[in-house]
């Protein structure tokens, strides 16, 4: 099973920008998409389905604003949109479906770059996120935007940004607390390796000089770990200030 989680940035312009077959090319089993940005009524969705995915679309209430989906080759027992508390779900940051042998979620947590109220926002986000999850921490993978690099390995200047919404060090424990619970960062049990980054600013020509922050992730239940193929960044993949993230599983 191919998985893909891409952060978007707006469904619509990466349908201009030629998602659409990029997607046919990729051809994964599911793809989850953070930041959609559009409710489905606002672009063709029978494009996708023309591709062989159930799509499944969980929008913010507020137009033009968050929003994911799974798009899926298989068609799944269960949908569940949302994770129960009604101020996050008004924002479209959880969705889930339950496969025959695993569940996947698609998820963006909030950020915290734009000052105070929506850094306490994200502070409530990841204790309630904390405690609905581990009611569920086998046969589950968890993709998205968590909005936070993990280690210093994860952050292009680790020095000049710990100060900085996404690198504090209660999100940082957040992680490693979330992980304690029973998952794995795939692509770093894959790649011990630095300078692997996910999204880069728009300014300062970061992208092209390799100044990112790993913030995507693809966690896997522990008890699934044997069953780790491959897990890689996409960084030539160009359609959003993210890169898509891909996990294999036998």
């Amino acid at each position: 099973m191919r998985i893909i989680s891409y952060n978007i940035n707006g469904i619509r312009a990466g349908i201009k920008k030629g998602i659409l077959e990029w997607l046919k090319k990729e051809n994964p089993d599911v793809i989850c998409f953070q930041e959609i940005k559009a409710n489905s009524n606002q672009f063709d969705t029978i494009e996708f389905e023309k591709l062989g995915y159930h799509c499944y679309w969980h929008s913010a209430q507020k137009k033009g604003y968050s929003g994911v989906a799974i798009l899926t080759k298989f068609k799944p027992k269960k949908i569940t949109y949302g994770c129960g508390e009604k101020i996050f779900d008004n924002e479209g940051r959880v969705l889930k479906i339950d496969l025959d042998r695993v569940s996947i979620m698609s998820c963006y947590f909030p950020s915290g770059t734009t000052g105070g109220i929506r850094q306490k926002f994200k502070m409530d986000f990841l204790h309630y996120f904390y405690e609905f999850i581990k009611l569920q921490t086998t046969n589950l993978i968890v993709c998205g935007d968590y909005n936070i690099c993990h280690k210093s390995i994860d952050i292009h200047n680790p020095i000049a940004n710990k100060s900085s919404s996404g690198f504090l060090p209660e999100e940082r424990d957040w992680i490693t607390a979330f992980l304690k619970l029973g998952f794995i960062d795939t692509f770093r049990y894959v790649n011990p390796n630095p300078d692997n980054y996910s999204w880069w600013s728009y300014r300062a020509n970061a992208r092209n000089n390799n100044k990112g922050w790993r913030i995507d992730y693809n966690m896997l239940s522990k008890n699934l770990e044997t069953s780790i193929k491959d897990a890689r960044i996409m960084k030539d993949v160009y359609y959003s200030d993210h890169c898509p993230i891909l996990l294999e599983i036998t």
